[in-house]
């Protein structure tokens, strides 16, 4: 009798797996323009923008705590937590995580500067709700972030 060989694979393989199905389904052409690592990267980071507009709510809303405070508190959680789910799920990266967290931080330090205080809370300061001028420079951080994790803090130098 033959036996039940069940292979199960990892939750990073099904991540992978998500991502390229959901790229093969893509209308107009754009399964040969986005790669599964875009997708990935809009799943994880969608997710932890979540947990930043969660945080920056009990932060600023909740606990009264003052906006750029709030603002950089809920920044640093949810960055971190982006970089953990995009080098383990997204890029799968093996490579030494030190220098990877350097880029990362110096990443994240530009982006902050320019998108997130300087986009978010200056739209916030000319009257704009601290939510929306949050989504408004999550939008323009995305672009960002994305190129910066895929081309200089995740590249994989053996593929050229």
């Amino acid at each position: 009798m033959p036996q039940d060989i069940r292979v199960t694979r990892s939750p990073v393989e099904r991540f992978a797996s998500l991502c390229a199905t959901v790229v093969r389904y893509l209308p107009l052409g754009l399964n040969t323009l986005v790669p599964p690592s875009f997708v990935g990267f809009a799943l994880i980071n969608g997710f932890t923008f979540g947990v930043d507009l969660l945080l920056l709510t009990l932060g600023h809303g909740v606990a009264g705590l003052p906006l750029p405070v709030a603002i950089t508190v809920a920044y640093v959680c949810a960055f971190a937590l982006s970089f953990v789910l995009n080098r383990v799920f997204n890029f799968r990266s093996h490579a030494p995580v030190g220098r990877q967290a350097v880029r990362y931080a110096v990443a994240v330090a530009v982006n902050y500067f320019a998108f997130i205080l300087g986009a978010g809370a200056g739209l916030a300061a000319l009257g704009v709700q601290y939510h929306l001028a949050r989504l408004v420079a999550g939008a323009c951080e995305a672009v960002f972030l994305y190129s910066v994790l895929r081309w200089i803090v995740f590249i994989d130098r053996r593929r050229g």
